[in-house]
């Protein structure tokens, strides 16, 4: 009987430890730039890593991870950023007209040597037979001398004439939308591009140099009849030294112009917080968001001072003010 009893509380203790774990939504897998779909029964999480790296789970609690996209770099992004050696950053996940389109970035660090590129699925099952991710090449590409922005963070969102748009930038002049044609694979002609989220510089901005207003990571959400554009602001990928947070902006129309609570433009600096560091967290950003089964939710990452400033998947709930603005998320300490 004791021993039975001891069983029971060991199991407990552990069943709440999981409810914990998924409540607070912060998951102990090593992530940047996280993206998710649903097929099926089953999330698949795609994030910056060698060959794009992929995690499916089937209740948002324990994840798989499952094989890479590329075995090997596409041929077309060695030839384009030179010192490229097959770690892609930063996914898009969506699906249209039957097939799943990942947008992945390539990019030579701190410069706008960079390229968005695309590949398709029918699938996102790895056991399914037609599984085989089918690259489509470069979508968009910034160059040196050339372009006062940087190709990388893509996220495609469709106007309210059905055409869709990539958003997409990372410090320089800020972020930028562009028209594509509308089976999602090349740039419209003529070209048509917006600016749509940037910060002022406190010295004069060249095409050398990123700058020292950081913002990148353009993800636009649609809820009722308004659109979301949540950006980050300040620095990833410093371990401890991150400064990484989500600010936000509001419009009714998926190209803007948004503004922040204060009536400020994003384009000219705007943005309401929604997620910051604390005392565990060094900083916390890259989100993407999505409605699942009714309810919506933020997905980022987190550098967590308790892993020795490691990056962690963090999962949200949102939850939304009255007047329509999503709540500032509590991250745990």
């Amino acid at each position: 009987m004791i021993k039975n009893l001891k069983l029971f509380v060991i199991g407990f203790i552990l069943f709440i430890a999981g409810l914990s774990l998924s409540a607070q939504g912060v998951y102990d897998i090593g992530v940047h730039d996280p993206v998710m779909i649903k097929q099926g029964d089953t999330y698949y999480l795609y994030c910056t890593g060698w060959g794009i790296t992929v995690y499916s789970t089937k209740d948002l609690k324990e994840w798989k991870k499952e094989e890479r996209v590329f075995a090997k770099p596409p041929q077309w992004a060695q030839e384009t950023v030179t010192d490229f050696s097959g770690h892609i950053w930063a996914p898009d996940i969506s699906l249209y007209d039957g097939k799943y389109y990942l947008y992945y970035s390539i990019s030579s660090f701190a410069k706008n040597t960079s390229a968005i590129g695309l590949a398709t699925n029918v699938t996102l099952d790895p056991e399914d037979p037609d599984y085989k991710w089918e690259d489509q090449g470069k979508i968009v590409q910034s160059v040196p001398n050339r372009d006062m922005w940087n190709a990388i963070d893509p996220n495609i969102i469709v106007d309210e004439e059905g055409y869709p748009w990539m958003a997409f930038g990372s410090f320089w002049d800020g972020m930028k939308a562009v028209k594509l044609i509308p089976n999602r694979t090349e740039v419209a002609e003529p070209q048509v591009w917006k600016t749509i989220a940037r910060r002022e510089r406190s010295f004069e901005l060249d095409d050398k140099n990123p700058g020292d207003a950081a913002i990148e990571a353009p993800f636009i959400f649609k809820k009722d009849t308004s659109y979301y554009l949540f950006v980050s602001w300040d620095y990833c990928c410093r371990g401890k030294e991150s400064t990484y947070k989500v600010v936000v902006g509001r419009s009714s129309n998926p190209l803007g112009p948004f503004y922040d609570k204060d009536g400020k433009a994003m384009n000219e600096g705007g943005g309401t917080l929604v997620v910051e560091g604390n005392e565990r967290w060094a900083g916390a950003g890259h989100n993407s968001a999505y409605t699942f089964d009714g309810k919506d939710y933020l997905v980022f990452h987190g550098y967590d001072m308790n892993a020795d400033g490691h990056a962690k998947l963090i999962i949200k709930e949102m939850e939304w003010t009255k007047d329509g603005w999503p709540k500032q998320v509590t991250l745990e300490e």
